[in-house]
């Protein structure tokens, strides 16, 4: 059924990745370059290959989605920027080059972060506004554009970073590790799931399953990152290692131990499989991410 995997995607993506930022006056030209800056730095572009991919599952065209795909890679390097800041978790290096912050000051990253934000909700708007006359594409977009702004917000992402920064014990219990993840990683996979469904006009009962899938991989997602904090390898994850044992952050790891926390990324990787199990080979490509996500631990 398809002919792209997900390099294909990613080049797709980063193509096209500059072409919808705003024009910026040359008075205010170092925005531009610092919003460039985090963005180009590299990165998996697992969000808007999630969207692009389902979009293209559910018969629509990735060339008419592409909007919303830069704006949901947008809003996530936004959050990489902010994240970093030293009011947040303080990081050095991301994508294997220094933060930010580290490079352009922390006012003007903060800056950039924004721009990159509403550069995101202006790219969306802006395709809408071509489709006044045709009232079943219109509504496909809003719907989507809806998706992103959910899982971005204070219902999504920014939910899960609150409640991320306020847990201090390293006894939190389990549910409330999987509201923090569900949230601050889960919500903008899973939006970007159901973003790329609703472009290509996906029926409610395929736009269930692949919610349920991307709650899953976006819960597997994030405690792999936390396995990957311990164990992994520096070079290859583009930041440092360790950060949460030194700031005593609250993960899956230092409340259930590297063990437990494998095990369930195992079981969320296998209950996603499950899912897709009933679409065969047509579901090739969530399959292998799925599997993929998960293999990037021993």
């Amino acid at each position: 059924m398809y002919e792209m995997g997900y390099l294909d995607y990613k080049a797709f993506i980063e193509e096209h990745l500059l072409d919808c930022l705003p024009e910026i006056d040359p008075k205010s030209i170092t925005l531009y370059e610092a919003m460039k800056y985090s963005l180009t730095a590299g990165g998996k572009r697992l969000r808007p290959i999630l969207l692009l991919a389902t979009c293209e599952f559910c018969k629509g065209d990735i060339n008419a989605a592409l909007p919303y795909a830069l704006a949901i890679e947008y809003i996530h390097t936004y959050s990489l920027i902010h994240d970093d800041l030293p009011a947040m978790d303080d990081d050095d290096l991301r994508r294997g080059v220094p933060t930010n912050h580290k490079v352009y000051g922390e006012a003007m990253a903060i800056l950039a972060g924004d721009g990159l934000l509403s550069a995101a909700f202006e790219v969306m708007n802006k395709d809408m506004l071509l489709y006044f006359d045709e009232a079943s594409c219109l509504k496909c977009r809003v719907k989507a554009a809806y998706e992103i702004a959910k899982g971005a917000g204070c219902r999504g992402m920014v939910a899960g970073q609150v409640a991320d920064m306020e847990v201090v014990s390293k006894n939190a219990c389990g549910e409330l590790l999987d509201y923090i993840h569900v949230n601050k990683t889960g919500a903008l996979i899973r939006a970007s799931i159901r973003a790329g469904a609703h472009l290509g006009n996906a029926d409610e009962d395929t736009l269930r399953v692949f919610s349920d899938y991307g709650e899953l991989i976006g819960l597997a997602y994030q405690i792999t990152d936390d396995i990957l904090d311990v164990e992994g390898d520096e070079s290859v994850m583009g930041k440092k290692a360790g950060h949460d044992v030194r700031t005593k952050k609250c993960t899956y790891v230092t409340t259930n131990g590297l063990e437990k926390s494998k095990y369930r990324v195992k079981e969320l990787t296998a209950s996603a499989l499950e899912l897709m199990a009933p679409y065969y080979d047509n579901a090739e490509f969530f399959n292998k991410l799925a599997i993929d996500l998960q293999n990037r631990i021993k």
